[in-house]
């Protein structure tokens, strides 16, 4: 073991000098140099014209409109092969008017059988799902768009498009489509309005790409060849769209969207209290690409409840959000720095206080510049003494070379109005907490590189949390190898009370290196290694803590998949820390921990009725103690009506004492009815028995026009012995979406 460790800490010492030699000089290199390539499939184009002929969104396609158009046909198979072209035949074709754009897709079932979907619910996973997606790139940036789609029994599907490839499911909007099925075929036929999406006036070619998914043949196929390695959303694979004329100007939009809610509820105390509440927002579009949004008395009653997780990790756990108003173009915002360094996190905005108003302004000011203006303000809570509290956010982008990007963000967060000002409340809640930061995102033209580099600054009272933070990557994704090296250090001092820093006072050294094989036949179609390694150290460069583990994995031609890992462990514990987090002893700070562990994760193929997954943990833990965990998650569906789901996982943690043997469960079911496309209940019960919680959401949602929803909404919350306490709330809301 000490040849081993040795020889770890030799290689360590090489890497460092090189990243602090070479680093910055090859990454100037790469991020300068792979960018100027032209746009890969420039040369499939699909024209567009304005009709003046009705078309009908029934699904049916009869219109006399679609027998003037082009058609997008001959896909290419992206899996489970890239090097041929679909088996499954599919035709496109668009057209528009004055106010919408239209398309209609015919799916030809060249393989018999039925159609496999997993609910009519809107926004579906896509992998488990017979479906057709549209990808638009008005600004044919290759960086930012929309995403529309259907599953083949109709649930919708839109999102905003953002980092060249990743879809945002969180935002929707206003527009219309229908499905139609018979035995050799289903169609899809959609009109999107104008004025429901942002493009610049006067282009007469953006990007496009059409994605099909088969579950029949597990063949995924696009318009435009795309790497297997990539997803069909990429944008730098896009093709083009050439209009016959500019699009209209959508003009001036204005869009009211009030809502109105009444709610029972009982606290812990058992009080109960009745409640009404009103409010609303508003959107004007201040150019064709740039929006703002009004907020006043905003409420996220109707939001899905957060998923328990079993905490046994030592810093705080990330939840992602789930708020309307905070999600249309939430990347100019959110994805900032890394997972565990980021400067804005919205989630601290509201969090146990009410959002008085907010006001935010985003979108692209050309092709090559992007903004994010954000500004909320919250209450003042008496009880507490915390302040009044105001929240200001710039994001600023700027695209280079082919698909890169340099990006500004300021956040500023502000204390005002304290209800009794004293050094203690000041401390508390300090008077500001700022943030400026540069980043360089990399994105060559192929795809094949990708990267990072970024530096924060934060500002505090009394220079009490002025600090930095600064991190870089580079990767590089082929069809058979991925590799990846990264760095990055928080100092100790750096703060970001509007972020979402877990841990400061680290420099944090990881990398991968991953192949693949590909067999020509049998019932495997990949398989291969990956090694991973994520060494931190304090700030004087001492070894706190590390993981390696390698990682074999199967993908098999049918979308299931089996993996297998062998991990080793380290942890000089920097804090006091309670591995069973149960409320027991701690861990003394700088006590020392090493482990190994095995396991491995299936995941069946989606096309069955019944689904499930299977994850598996063996072995140590702290204090030379053993933990085994045991995670699965079943599904059944009676398609494409009703969806049922059950998690469940298992822990058993053996210590010596004062910890002794520990065990727990946390368990999770999920009933989704989805009565039609624009109809759907669902109900989620949840029981975690490390913190003594159970939960239950349930939420009935009627989409009774485009965007405008009736929710009832029922929670109950209950805490089990040693704890007590017990609340629930019944919540009616109602709003709606007003275009003047």
């Amino acid at each position: 073991m000490c040849i081993i460790d040795g020889l770890k800490y030799h290689i360590l010492g090489i890497f460092v000098l090189i990243m602090k030699k070479q680093f910055v000089s090859i990454a100037i290199l790469l991020f300068c140099t792979l960018g100027f390539t032209q746009k890969k499939n420039e040369s499939f184009r699909l024209n567009i014209r304005k009709t003046t002929l009705p078309i009908v969104i029934d699904g049916i396609a009869d219109d006399l409109a679609w027998q003037k158009t082009d058609v997008a046909d001959d896909f290419f198979m992206v899996l489970p092969m890239d090097d041929r072209k679909a088996t499954q035949t599919t035709e496109i074709r668009m057209a528009y008017d004055d106010n919408n754009i239209y398309l209609v897709a015919t799916f030809f079932n060249n393989t018999k059988g039925k159609n496999f979907v997993e609910s009519l619910r809107r926004d579906f996973s896509f992998g488990k799902n017979d479906n057709f997606l549209l990808f638009l790139d008005p600004f044919n940036n290759q960086t930012t768009g929309f995403s529309f789609g259907s599953n083949a029994a109709g649930a919708q599907w839109d999102g905003t498009m953002y980092e060249g490839g990743r879809v945002d499911l969180n935002w929707d909007s206003k527009w219309v489509s229908e499905v139609v099925q018979d035995d050799g075929k289903w169609v899809f036929e959609m009109a999107v309005p104008f004025k429901s999406i942002r493009y610049e006036d006067g282009v007469k070619e953006w990007g496009i790409n059409f994605s099909r998914l088969d579950l029949k043949t597990s063949e995924k196929s696009s318009w435009t060849p795309i790497p297997r390695q990539f997803p069909t959303a990429s944008l730098a694979y896009t093709g083009v769209l050439v209009w016959d004329e500019p699009p209209p100007s959508p003009g001036t939009n204005f869009s009211l969207i009030p809502y109105a809610l009444t709610s029972v509820s009982k606290d812990l105390e058992g009080e109960t209290t009745f409640d009404k509440k009103i409010g609303g927002d508003v959107k004007v579009s201040l150019t064709s690409s740039l929006n703002l949004d009004l907020t006043v008395n905003p409420d996220f009653s109707q939001v899905e409840v957060d998923r328990q997780v079993t905490n046994l990790d030592r810093f705080e756990l990330f939840f992602p959000e789930k708020r309307q108003f905070f999600l249309e173009n939430g990347d100019l915002f959110a994805n900032f720095g890394y997972p565990t360094i980021r400067p804005f996190f919205s989630r601290r905005i509201g969090l146990g206080v009410p959002i008085r108003a907010g006001a935010r302004i985003s979108g692209n000011l050309n092709e090559k510049w992007r903004l994010g203006l954000m500004d909320m303000q919250t209450a003042a809570v008496d009880e507490t003494g915390l302040p009044s509290q105001n929240f200001g956010v710039l994001s600023l982008q700027r695209k280079v070379f082919s698909r890169s990007s340099i990006g500004l963000m300021v956040v500023n967060k502000e204390s005002i109005n304290y209800p009794i000002e004293n050094d203690s409340l000041t401390t508390l809640y300090p008077k500001f907490n700022r943030n400026v930061g540069v980043e360089y995102n990399l994105a060559s033209a192929n795809n094949l590189w990708n990267g990072k580099a970024f530096l924060l600054k934060s500002f505090s009272p009394n220079k009490i949390g002025n600090g930095i933070t600064q991190a870089a990557h580079l990767e590089y994704k082929s069809r058979k190898w991925n590799w990846r090296i990264q760095e990055e250090s928080v100092e100790e001092s750096y703060t970001a009370e509007v972020g979402f820093v877990p841990r400061n006072g680290y420099i944090n050294l990881q990398s991968f290196l991953g192949h693949l094989f590909f067999p020509k036949a049998g019932i495997i179609l990949s398989h291969g290694p990956t090694l991973n390694t994520s060494y931190f150290f304090n700030e004087n460069f001492k070894r706190t803590d590390n993981t390696s583990y390698l990682l074999y994995s199967f993908a098999f031609r049918n979308r299931s998949s089996l993996d297998f890992f062998i991990s080793d462990d380290f942890v000089e514990l920097i804090s006091p820390f309670d591995p069973t987090r149960l409320g027991r002893e701690e861990l003394a700070a700088g006590t020392q921990h090493q482990w190994n562990a095995y396991g491995w994760m299936y995941e069946s193929k989606p096309q069955s009725l019944f689904t499930y997954t299977f994850d598996a943990r063996f072995g140590g833990y702290y204090e030379d103690g053993n933990r085994t965990s045991l995670t699965t998650a079943l599904g059944y569906r009676f398609q494409p009506y009703v969806s049922l789901n059950a998690n469940l996982n298992y822990n058993r943690i053996k210590l010596p004492a004062p910890w002794n043997t520990n065990q727990f469960w946390l368990i999770g079911s999920e009933v989704d009815v989805t009565f039609t496309n624009k109809l759907f209940f669902a109900t989620l019960f949840q029981y975690n028995e490390q913190s003594k919680n159970f939960n239950l959401n349930s939420r009935f949602q009627w989409r009774y026009k485009p965007a405008s929803d009736l929710f009832i909404v029922y929670t109950n919350n209950h805490l089990l012995s040693p704890y007590s306490g017990r609340t629930w709330s019944l919540t009616l809301k109602l709003n709606y979406w007003f275009n003047p």
